[in-house]
């Protein structure tokens, strides 16, 4: 890291106890008026979102409540619709990873569509996006998004240097009522993000920084919210952790791991945060001798020095979250056809270590059976 650029996107995160009912200020704070509130049925309909739309009053021109996991384009096809019919000047998403990464779809393709994308962080978005995230994904701060081909079930992303929500909200009472296996799964996302920013290549001095204490945060604070997902402080501790993890990302890039779960959520639909976790160790093992000290740091904020991967592979049974690709549902048939994908894939291609064709299936066979 003796050259290096780092570059902070124009972003204001609001944090603490009921700062969701801040959203009609931070709306006002971005220049909304008309907004698009992109969520699910299920958080739409939830005690918080009615408080939510009851919050934003008149200024709700729209609300799209048909996100899925990983991203379908019909999905987003959908929701852009809706933001061309009804003249929206700001999008509101409320949920979790996917919810994020829809808007930022939709931002994206409208800003593209308007004949001036976003060329560089002097930049101000052409459809400013604020976030409201339910999970520990980290999704809803950086510029890039995830989107699935339904015909061919392969996940791809985009994104651009205007394309991450300029305000944040961080509420934890919102995340006491996730349930307790999306919380421990995706906290093995904000986990991951933190591991493989914090030997990623092109890390910067304070992405690394960031990486390690939010994967000392994460250690801590994960076991609490799986053996109490009601308590509060515990749920704090967690966003913390998974907001330290998020920041990490926005001068770092991911590797194989990100890349290859990734892959398996397209191609089987299974939950990311479960890719992550099923993922994270082998990856882990296998980079260990091509990075150099950063292992004994990584693995020193997991508690563990001299073993990183068995740390987190601890953290993962800690948790509750049972070993195997192969428990999960994923077949023989999708290792092969995600090894073959591989080296197409950006974030395989950024790994520390080169990763081949059979290299990739290695991993993948060693993630597969259940060991537990």
């Amino acid at each position: 890291m003796t050259e290096w650029s780092h570059t902070s996107p124009a972003q204001r995160i609001h944090f603490g106890p009921g700062s969701v009912d801040r959203v009609d200020e931070v709306i006002r704070e971005v220049g909304g008026r008309r907004v698009l509130l992109v969520t699910t049925n299920g958080r739409l309909e939830s005690p918080a979102g009615e408080r939510l739309v009851a919050k934003l009053g008149r200024t709700l021109a729209a609300t799209f409540d048909g996100v899925r996991s990983h991203v379908p384009t019909t999905a987003v096809q959908a929701a852009l619709g809706i933001a061309r019919d009804r003249d929206v000047d700001v999008v509101l998403s409320f949920g979790g990873g996917s919810c994020a990464d829809l808007g930022k779809a939709v931002c994206f393709f409208v800003e593209h569509e308007s004949g001036a994308p976003g060329a560089s962080y002097l930049d101000r978005p052409g459809l400013p996006h604020v976030s409201i995230p339910t999970t520990y994904s980290g999704a809803e701060l950086t510029a890039h998004f995830g989107v699935t081909e339904v015909s061919t079930r392969r996940k791809t992303g985009a994104g651009g240097p205007t394309i991450a929500p300029l305000a944040v909200i961080y509420d934890p009472v919102l995340t006491v009522d996730t349930p307790r296996d999306v919380s421990v799964q995706t906290g093995m996302n904000a986990l991951a993000h933190g591991v493989e920013a914090a030997y990623s290549a092109a890390r910067t001095p304070e992405a690394e920084a960031l990486a390690i204490a939010a994967i000392r945060t994460i250690t801590q604070a994960l076991p609490l919210v799986s053996d109490d997902p009601t308590d509060l402080d515990a749920r704090t501790a967690m966003l913390q952790g998974a907001i330290l993890a998020g920041r990490c990302l926005q001068n770092s890039v991911m590797g194989a791991h990100h890349g290859l779960a990734q892959l398996l959520g397209g191609r089987t639909g299974m939950p990311h945060g479960l890719a992550n976790a099923l993922l994270l160790a082998h990856v882990v093992r296998y980079n260990a001798e091509s990075v150099g000290a950063s292992i004994t740091a990584i693995g020193e904020a997991l508690g563990d020095p001299g073993d990183a991967s068995g740390a987190i592979d601890r953290l993962r049974a800690r948790v509750g979250i049972p070993g195997g690709l192969e428990r999960a549902g994923v077949v023989e048939e999708d290792l092969e056809a995600v090894a073959r994908m591989s080296e197409g894939n950006s974030s395989v291609r950024s790994n520390p270590r080169p990763v081949s064709e059979a290299d990739a299936m290695g991993i993948l066979e060693a993630a597969y059976p259940d060991l537990d």
